[in-house]
């Protein structure tokens, strides 16, 4: 496949983190040398978030719940950009409210209940705990397809509005109201993975520009539109927003 806009955005996120944590390493020493039970100990400190950290992370919530005992376990982990499901003639809203959709885990996906100490089915489902200062959502348009033997572009036609409110949050979410405002997306030019071209479209000053290599165009914002994807299945080349970026007002 060719280089995926997705894969540089994590390359570039997680390499400016590890020079940012790389360079405090080299000013100041992150172990605390402390006395523990009468003997010496060396306890390391969790780093510091950067920058980055603040601006891009949030963190998900993995809620399970058993249904021999009910017993709800829950599991957060940390993310940069949230990767979606995608179905066709639909909006980024439905497809984030599918992203939490519940999952039932039984047959050979049975869940190992502690309460328990055995399998059990249980119902699955994630939800956003803490919604980042810049959201982004990566569209999965690239998929594997059996009948086909092989990965295609997924063109459907996927509304992303100007301003977008989350209502996956989990219930003991830290910032549940967050307003965003569409700032950016990426989009792919082509027919599938293997072949295409990418371009963006960011706002700037109020002003939507179109970046194309070397090239930059001032464009209108229903001109978006352009890039919400294909009507139809038919597989022919499409320019369709693949990542897209949602700043909270926030920070503004």
């Amino acid at each position: 496949m060719q280089q995926d806009a997705h894969e540089f955005l994590n390359f570039l996120i997680n390499r400016i983190s590890e020079i940012i944590l790389a360079e405090r390493q080299n000013s100041t020493t992150n172990y605390i040398k402390s006395k523990a039970s009468g003997e010496n100990g060396t306890i390391l400190t969790p780093p510091e978030p950067t920058w980055v950290h603040e601006i891009f992370q949030g963190i998900m919530t993995s809620e399970t719940r058993c249904l021999n005992c009910e017993t709800v376990s829950s599991k957060d982990e940390d993310f940069f950009d949230l990767q979606v499901d995608i179905e066709q003639n639909t909006s980024i809203s439905h497809c984030l409210k599918c992203f939490s959709n519940t999952e039932t885990l039984c047959s050979d996906n049975k869940f190992k209940c502690d309460n328990c100490s055995s399998y059990q089915e249980a119902q699955k489902r994630v939800r956003v705990k803490k919604l980042p200062m810049i959201l982004a959502l990566h569209l999965k348009r690239f998929k594997y397809m059996e009948q086909y033997n092989r990965h295609i572009k997924v063109s459907h036609r996927v509304v992303f509005p100007l301003e977008l409110r989350l209502f996956n949050t989990s219930d003991d979410a830290v910032n549940p109201d967050r307003l965003y405002d569409l700032i950016a997306v990426v989009i792919h030019c082509g027919s599938g993975p293997n072949r295409g071209h990418y371009i963006s479209i960011v706002k700037s000053h109020g002003f939507w520009l179109l970046f194309d290599d070397d090239q930059v165009d001032k464009i209108d914002a229903s001109t978006i539109e352009d890039f919400y994807g294909l009507t139809s299945d038919t597989q022919k080349s499409s320019e369709t927003g693949y990542i897209l970026f949602y700043q909270s007002r926030e920070s503004l």
